[in-house]
């Protein structure tokens, strides 16, 4: 009898364990749906913009702008972090990501005309008041946005968006600075490299220590979407365009020392393309600017996002 009742027990407790492990796990983390990224698309003056969307329609806006030669997609990871409190808004410049890529013969691919472009887009979505996050090209494009319209920024996070000469470093060992002077054919022939596969795989991968941190559907989206018909050559107008943003640094510098909007400098240290000394100068005109670096490459965010999430998260709690 008693080995009876020991078999019984024995019996019902795996009965007991295996309906526990049938029971669904519960997942710890629940996304809302104002959390949830949304993919719209909005046309601005005839130009169909992609942009991602989530968070509170009513919480503070953040407004994320991509660079070269990547989309929105770059905030994939980041976005999810912020989007319980802030309205978070991440669109696509002409010709980049899942927006038009319209002709070079309809459309003028210059930094000037994609801020126009992009004026227009907060201009549709309403936003009266947002704070900035500007990476790379989307530094002297969400710069002019802030030139326009002062009184709409309530902060700046800068993720390697260089904005002073101390930054910028002669990655190509003077090709572009060659064809910035000159853009003749052979000038423009000799920086075409530079869009090739190689070339991205350089801006992801240059100076991150930890390789397998790097997703290799970045590099292949951008890829993709760089050779697109015709695609290069609209890459290679914005590159010789590029110097018209450094003209335009005193006008940056200008609109810090008499706005000192609150600044936060988030920079990869290893970055080929623009030095550490491009973040510590933002200090020199305007007085709320932090500073911080991170052990990484270009594209901070693919590998020190929760550092950087968090550092972002706090910056625009304290606004």
């Amino acid at each position: 009898m008693k080995r009876l009742v020991l078999i019984t027990a024995v019996l019902l407790a795996a009965a007991g364990q295996k309906a526990r492990a049938q029971q669904p796990v519960p997942v710890p983390i629940s996304i809302t749906s104002e959390q949830a990224v949304h993919y719209r698309t909005i046309n601005v003056n005839g130009i169909n913009i992609f942009y991602r969307e989530a968070g509170p329609k009513n919480g503070p806006v953040i407004l994320l702008m991509h660079g070269f030669p990547t989309s929105s997609f770059m905030f994939r990871n980041l976005i999810p972090m912020l989007s319980n409190k802030f309205h978070v808004i991440a669109p696509d410049l002409p010709g980049f990501g899942f927006s038009d890529f319209p002709s070079r013969e309809k459309y003028q691919y210059t930094f000037e005309n994609l801020a126009n472009t992009m004026q227009g887009f907060i201009e549709q979505m309403s936003l009266k008041h947002f704070a900035i996050y500007i990476f790379d090209y989307g530094a002297p494009v969400g710069l002019r946005l802030a030139l326009h319209n002062p009184e709409k920024i309530t902060g700046i996070i800068t993720q390697n968006g260089n904005a002073y000469k101390e930054g910028l470093l002669d990655w190509a060992n003077g090709l572009v600075q060659a064809f910035w002077a000159d853009g003749s054919q052979k000038n423009r022939d000799a920086v075409r490299k530079f869009f090739l596969v190689d070339a991205t795989n350089f801006q992801y991968r240059h100076g991150v220590s930890d390789q397998t941190l790097i997703a290799p559907e970045t590099v292949l989206l951008d890829q993709h979407l760089m050779d697109r018909p015709d695609n290069i050559e609209m890459q290679l107008d914005l590159l010789r365009d590029y110097r018209t943003n450094i003209e335009l640094y005193p006008r940056f510098h200008e609109y810090f020392r008499k706005y000192k909007p609150k600044i936060l400098a988030v920079w990869g240290s290893n970055d080929p393309y623009f030095a550490p000394a491009g973040a510590e100068a933002y200090k020199k005109d305007d007085s709320n600017t932090t500073v911080k670096f991170y052990n990484t490459g270009h594209f901070a965010l693919e590998t020190n996002v929760n550092e950087i999430g968090t550092d972002v998260y706090n910056f625009l709690s304290n606004l």
